[in-house]
């Protein structure tokens, strides 16, 4: 083959090699909205209780992965719950004003969780907005709900020295434009015109419907800083809602989407999924569901879809999923206020997408490409005009390694290219800083202590722990640190200064169905054990204690499947077998049908079971009593002040957790007293060698 043979061919693969390659051109002229940032949830379920619980450096090391600028997922924005005692997921968290008149901004960790995300990032944008909220709001959309968002304002300025970005309306109950205005009007009026306000935060086919009314309304049109709706992953908006949006000069917000994958494929489709929303949708704020997963395995959600599971306070083991790498892959390259390159906007022809987003200022800009379901490499050429001229860092994930640096690009003549793999996340970055931060001393996974017994006298001062004993997860209502009562009769020289009262007194506003009251702790592999607990009853209520508890809901719905032993204020003691939500085919008859329901084991009927009932002698309220419920193989024993009054024979429920219950009767909320809470294990559950490592204080 001669020279000049070689030379052609080589000159003809060149030039098919410029041609094969898609040329896009960016330019600091272009068009493009300014991006209002990217994060992730905090709340919407109790989904930071066991956070808090956490020893040091290992509770300092988890914010740090997930909100320290240039380091983890370094997010640019968290919408947090506004607490509100009803479930919102997985569980409850504790409101400032249980009730009318009440106002106590140290109460739970909501407030901690902004102070430590804020200290790491005082870019950080703080959005906020309601599940649930307490029974005396009555109706959502009322002024007072108005006046209970503007006193949590407060509390968060005047206690905790934070000023909120943005709020919302309400999480996906639909929306009402007076209760916009009227909330807007007393921002304005009460300190708080600065905070923009967004709605209206739903899902489905119909949550954009409102922009007709706005278009129509010009008072709501004022009101609204943006409009929002979640989970355009799943159903994208169409050309005419974004259209109307952008007519309306109104950002798009998408205050909750979800991706519910494992291992890599939630970190690639969590990248998509922020490209996928300013492609399609033209959303410029973008907020998953949820950030850390400091819940126990046994809840909803408590695996998929948070970056981190944090379960484990009580050793300290943490575990990062891949999918804060994603995050990251947004996090570490883009500032709120910069603009999207609407050329350098697309899905690529050989499947996946890109973003391309620049800084104003100085001109720097950074690409997020992903490629997921590309059937082969694909190459880009990249022309650029008018922007940062230096080289590009280039980081990448795959399913093997996450988050790792490639060499850079240095750019020839105002372009470079690129060859992007299937399967795989690029972020291209004119900025530095970049970094996978990790720590080296997490400690060894280890199972709950057992024994394990409280006596609440530890939280010296119950305001510096947010009112909230150790390592409880609240289901629904709240389990609240207070002074113990003075009882009457044979044990009023009790010597107790703290205890744990189940203080919400009505029916929430949940946004989940409700259930009893009840708050859970331990392990869900626990077999044998006994959990007791001294109950001080006021006339009317009803206290109880759990145990194999093995199913807390599926997320919309918080009905247990375990055992209960309760006590009543007339001393009556019951053995309660629950399998949950209570189905309307059921057969509903007496108790030998029950019966018959209870030995089919194929069948998971729903409902609560009377196993054993009786009657306690010598018991009064406004004292004092100790509840203690064995579970030992098929044996379910119930013992109140040491002695056994009800016993039942069951092997529905082989093992689980164990909790506090308040239970529910008619419209009656009970509002017991709890103290001296014990797990002890027998039979074939074994005593653990688990060291508890200190804790310090939320709140100093």
């Amino acid at each position: 083959m001669t020279q000049r043979l070689l030379s052609t061919l080589l000159l003809l693969t060149l030039l098919w090699s410029h041609a094969s390659a898609q040329t896009i051109r960016l330019s600091a002229n272009s068009t493009g909205k300014q991006f209002d940032g990217i994060g992730a949830v905090n709340g919407g379920g109790a989904t930071s209780v066991l956070l808090k619980d956490y020893p040091e450096p290992q509770r300092s090391q988890i914010m740090d992965l997930v909100y320290k600028p240039m380091y983890g997922a370094s997010v640019s924005a968290i919408l947090v719950e506004v607490p509100g005692d009803g479930n919102s997921t997985q569980g409850s968290m504790p409101s400032h004003s249980h009730f009318r008149g009440d106002a106590n901004f140290l109460r739970g960790y909501m407030w901690w969780v902004m102070q430590e995300a804020k200290r790491r990032n005082t870019s950080l944008s703080l959005d906020a907005t309601s599940w649930s909220a307490p029974a005396w709001v009555g109706n959502f959309w009322s002024d007072d709900m108005v006046d209970y968002y503007i006193a949590w304002l407060q509390g968060l300025r005047q206690v905790h020295g934070l000023e909120l970005d943005a709020l919302g309306c309400h999480n996906e109950k639909g929306w009402n434009a007076d209760f916009a205005k009227h909330l807007r009007r007393a921002m304005n009026e009460r300190g708080f015109r600065d905070v923009k306000l967004h709605g209206f935060g739903n899902w489905g086919d119909s949550k954009m419907d409102f922009l007709k009314r706005m278009q129509e309304d010009a008072e709501l049109a004022e009101a609204l800083d943006a409009v929002c709706a979640h989970t355009f992953s799943e159903i994208q908006l169409t050309p005419e809602q974004r259209a109307a949006a952008e007519a309306l000069g109104k950002p798009i917000w998408n205050s909750e989407d979800h991706v519910y994958l494992p291992g890599f494929d939630c970190l690639i489709s969590i990248v998509k999924c922020f490209n996928a929303n300013y492609i399609v949708s033209g959303a410029t704020k973008v907020i998953n569901w949820y950030d850390i997963g400091a819940t126990y395995p046994l809840e909803p959600y408590s695996k998929e879809p948070p970056m981190l599971l944090a379960q484990e306070p009580w050793s300290g083991h943490y575990d990062v999923r891949e999918a804060l790498w994603g995050y990251a892959h947004y996090g570490q390259f883009t500032r709120i206020g910069w603009r999207y390159v609407d050329d350098g906007c697309m899905n690529l022809p050989g499947g996946g997408s890109m973003v391309t987003l620049r800084d104003p200022q100085t001109g720097d800009y950074s690409i997020i490409a992903e490629t997921k379901g590309a059937k082969k490499a694909q190459k880009i050429r990249i022309s650029v005009d008018g922007l940062c001229a230096n080289k590009l860092c280039v980081w990448y994930s795959d399913s093997t390694q996450q988050f790792v640096r490639l060499k850079d690009i240095a750019p020839r003549g105002g372009s470079f290219s690129f060859t992007l793999k299937p399967d795989a996340v690029y972020s291209l970055s004119t900025t530095t800083g970049q970094q996978k931060g990790a720590f080296a001393d997490v400690p060894a996974s280890q199972p709950f202590p057992l024994p394990y017994e409280d006596d609440f006298e530890q939280y010296k001062n119950p305001a510096q722990w947010g009112y909230l004993p150790h390592y409880t997860a609240d289901l629904i209502g709240c389990f609240e640190l207070v002074r113990t009562p003075v009882p009457s009769g044979k044990n009023a020289s009790r010597n107790s200064m703290w205890c744990l009262r189940q203080t919400v007194g009505d029916h929430t506003l949940s946004w989940a169905p409700e259930w009893h009251h009840y708050t859970i702790l331990g392990d869900r592999e626990w077999a044998d054990y006994e959990v007791s607990a001294d109950v001080y009853l006021t006339p009317g209520d009803e206290a109880g204690v759990m145990g194999r508890l093995c199913d807390v809901g599926s997320g919309y719905g918080i009905w247990a499947k375990g055992y209960y032993l309760k006590v009543d204020d007339q001393g009556k003691a019951t053995i309660i077998l629950t399998r949950g939500k209570r189905d309307q085919k059921e057969l509903i008859g007496d108790k030998e049908q029950q019966a018959l329901i209870l030995a089919r084991k194929d069948v998971e009927i729903g409902g609560e079971y009377t196993l054993a009932e009786a009657q306690v002698s010598n018991f009064s309220s406004l004292q004092w009593h100790n509840l203690k419920l064995r579970l030992e193989g098929d044996k379910i024993i119930g013992l109140v002040d040491g002695k056994e009054v009800v016993k039942a024979t069951s092997d529905h429920y082989a093992k689980g957790m164990a909790g506090l219950i308040a239970p529910l009767h008619g419209h009656y909320v009970s509002t017991p007293y709890f103290d001296n809470l014990r797990i002890t294990p027998i039979g074939r559950t074994q005593a653990t060698k688990t060291v508890i490592p200190p804790v310090l204080p939320l709140y100093r």
